[in-house]
């Protein structure tokens, strides 16, 4: 295990106090931190949507492309000015979402196991960011765009893949032809193909894949990007003169970064430290992690092939096939090990995982061997009978929140889940009928589920939404839901006792 105090828990803990202070401003289901991926797709729609307008009146001629974008600039700033504007800030935004997706993701060790493959795909793709985001500079060909073609050129100079150096296409007015601009509108278009394929592939092993953030978010986040272009337009900062040394210019620090980097340093300590960079990415997942737990198992037996589970498995984790008994049309649940993410909302999708059955012992369709749905039932009849109490309440919580087991007392018993979502709305209604006076049944906020979609399924079931569902008979106002932050136990006592004022 890794130390409490080690540098990546602090850092943490320093970002899960900003998530939760974003919470508190935003609420969870639109905390900015919390959709950090869908965001960085809703940049890249914002980039591409402008771009085609943008290359649709761009004259790609090395005579005309400063000219042309100028003027669209200044002559149509209403439109063509603000779309240049919004594409400039849209690819900032972009980078920034990206590298704090990034980087929460490291943080919460979200980089092996049923994870990998996501976090081998999305490691390279910040080089397509960087690489189409810096060959859009050159397309405008002003001061800023001629410093970072040519310092482009001297970074790659340096690498020994060239027969002539690049640094010869700068030399003079007249080495800057159409043809060179054939290839920087290449760079930047051909490039951004291949990070939308990417992007595509990085999200392949997971269901459900938001791509787009939350209306109230995607709104927010696009008329922020809009209200700054209309403040802070994008202008060009004279014509490109390579008969002059650039002077001091307006630098975008987060596309152009590695210019002033190499300045400092060198091109050898630049390729030095984006090698190392790129190759501690790729070696993570490979690192040696504590055993993973044991994935879910299904018992042909008691699949009827429903495919529940395979609807709601937040990671593809499971495929449906022919049932070995031969019955037509009969399917099996298989569960990919490599995918398994050990959570349990596959348990909580299943109609056989309900504690009505009949039988001594509880067999379900499919299960978690560490926390098999015949063991909650037995601690659930056990833990109601040893209560003294006049009034008892059952408290079903989840692992990766607060801790619900000090909650137990005189008149409460305890179920902690894996998450959320693998409870099987029929035992709130058991527990009921057992003698309990209510249940509270808490979890992760909204958007916050360590598995993605357990808060979501438990609600959408419980409010009889989502198969299997919580009958209609059932009393709710024996039922208290509390989805509360990690370490946020006063809203889970909170709820408790709105529960026992009601039934206690």
């Amino acid at each position: 295990m890794e130390p409490a105090g080690s540098p990546r828990r602090r850092a943490l803990a320093a970002f899960e106090a900003l998530e939760r202070a974003f919470d508190a401003a935003f609420g969870s289901a639109g905390n900015p931190l919390r959709h950090l991926g869908a965001l960085g797709f809703l940049f890249f729609w914002l980039l591409a949507g402008s771009g085609i307008y943008l290359y649709a009146v761009l004259d790609t001629s090395a005579a005309g492309a400063y000219r042309s974008i100028d003027e669209l600039s200044r002559g149509q700033w209403y439109l063509g000015g603000l779309l240049r504007s919004l594409h400039r800030y849209s690819a900032d935004a972009f980078v920034v979402v990206m590298l704090a997706h990034l980087l929460r993701e490291f943080l919460l060790g979200r980089y092996s196991g049923f994870r990998r493959f996501s976090w081998l795909t999305g490691a390279p793709l910040p080089l397509f960011v960087f690489a189409c985001g810096i060959g859009g500079f050159w397309l405008n060909w002003d001061q800023l765009g001629q410093l970072s073609a040519l310092a482009t050129a001297e970074l790659l100079d340096w690498l020994p893949f060239f027969a002539s150096p690049l640094t010869r296409n700068f030399l003079e007015a007249q080495s800057v032809s159409d043809r060179l601009f054939s290839l920087f509108v290449f760079v930047h278009l051909g490039v951004p193909l291949l990070l939308l394929f990417g992007l595509w592939f990085h999200i392949q092993r997971i269901a459900r894949a938001e791509v787009f953030p939350p209306r109230a978010l995607a709104i927010g986040a696009s008329t922020a990007l809009i209200a700054l272009s209309l403040a802070a337009p994008v202008m060009s900062q004279g014509p490109a003169d390579l008969s002059v040394v650039p002077g001091p210019l307006a630098m975008d620090w987060f596309l152009l970064f590695v210019h002033p980097l190499a300045h400092a340093t060198s091109a050898g300590a630049t390729w030095a430290l984006f090698g190392v960079a790129m190759l501690w990415l790729f070696a993570l997942p490979f690192l040696p992690r504590p055993a993973p737990p044991a994935i879910a198992k299904v018992d042909p037996d008691n699949c009827n092939g429903c495919r529940r589970c395979f609807d709601d498995c937040p990671y593809a984790a499971i495929t449906m096939r022919a049932h070995p008994n031969g019955k037509a049309g009969r399917q099996l649940a298989v569960v990919d090990a490599d995918l398994c993410a050990s959570c349990g909302i596959c348990v909580g999708s299943c109609p056989s995982s309900t504690p009505f059955r009949s039988g001594a012992q509880l067999l379900t369709g499919i299960d978690m061997p560490q926390l098999p749905v015949d063991a909650l039932r037995t601690k659930l009849e056990q833990g109601l009978a040893a209560l003294k109490a006049n009034h008892k309440i059952v408290v079903i919580g989840c692992d990766h929140c607060v801790p619900v087991d000090s909650l137990a007392g005189r008149d409460v018993i305890t179920l902690s889940l894996i998450c959320s979502g693998m409870l099987p709305p029929s035992f709130v209604e058991y527990a009921l009928r057992a003698g309990a006076s209510g249940v509270l049944v808490s979890g992760c906020m909204e958007g916050a589920c360590e598995y993605r979609l357990g808060t979501r399924w438990t609600n959408e079931r419980l409010a009889g939404a989502r198969e299997p569902h919580l009958r209609a008979c059932v009393p709710r106002d024996k039922l208290e839901v509390a989805w509360a932050p990690a370490g946020d136990r006063r809203a889970l006592t909170g709820a408790l006792d709105s529960l026992r004022g009601r039934h206690g």
